[in-house]
């Protein structure tokens, strides 16, 4: 009894198995921070019944290629420039050094992309408060970078989450299931980030609170 006062008490990790890793890690690649927008436009342009309604199909190719562009192709190409210029150590930017010109870099792309549907008023508004959102989360996530290495999985998968309870919330459009498949993808990709120790609780849901709150707060001066 004495023995087992005196040893001190150790925590136990879990351990996964090789498949559960390769399952997190598509997930990751899957659910990509700089997917997610694409996937988010997809949605409002053929399957949300009212936001593109109207848009040819060749403006909705326009408007694919415009996001495409300037929120996937540009800070893709960025972070490739930097790795190659030795300005960050790796693609995956797995320190908090790594990702503080990435950051910025998406900033000004995400802010250029809101600006460039702000001017034409024939976009729907809930996608202008999304580019918005997607902008003040880059900001925000660059402050928090300062103190933690916040989860931009998380920040993306919120931002998707937080503008389809603003959906929920100012249309009168059934949303049931694509707000259940959002929170079931939400829990994975968060899930498949703590598997592979890429992040910790803490960076998982600082990061979910930017991406839903920059929404809301997006929402309350474009809405």
């Amino acid at each position: 009894m004495n023995e087992l006062e005196g040893n001190a008490i150790k925590t136990t990790e879990i351990s996964f198995n090789w498949a559960t890793k390769f399952f997190a890690k598509i997930n990751s690649y899957l659910f990509h921070p700089l997917f997610i927008p694409l996937y988010v436009t997809f949605f409002l342009l053929y399957i949300h019944p009212m936001a593109f309604i109207g848009f040819s199909d060749l403006n909705k190719m326009q408007v694919i290629l415009i996001v495409s562009i300037n929120v996937l192709f540009f800070p893709l190409i960025s972070v490739l420039l930097l790795k190659a210029v030795g300005f960050i150590d790796s693609i995956y930017l797995r320190t908090q050094k790594d990702r503080i010109i990435p950051y910025m870099a998406c900033g000004i792309f995400f802010f250029w992309a809101f600006n460039v549907f702000k001017q034409q008023t024939q976009y729907p508004t809930i996608f202008v408060v999304y580019l918005l959102g997607l902008f003040l989360a880059s900001s925000a996530a660059l402050i928090a970078n300062i103190y933690f290495k916040v989860s931009m999985h998380a920040i993306g998968m919120g931002g998707w989450l937080g503008l389809f309870l603003l959906i929920c919330y100012s249309q009168n459009i059934l949303m049931t299931w694509p707000l259940f498949l959002v929170l079931l993808l939400t829990g994975m990709v968060c899930t498949s980030r703590m598997i592979l120790k890429s992040h910790t609780p803490l960076d998982i849901y600082a990061g979910l609170f930017i991406g839903i709150v920059t929404q809301m707060i997006s929402f309350y001066f474009l809405g």
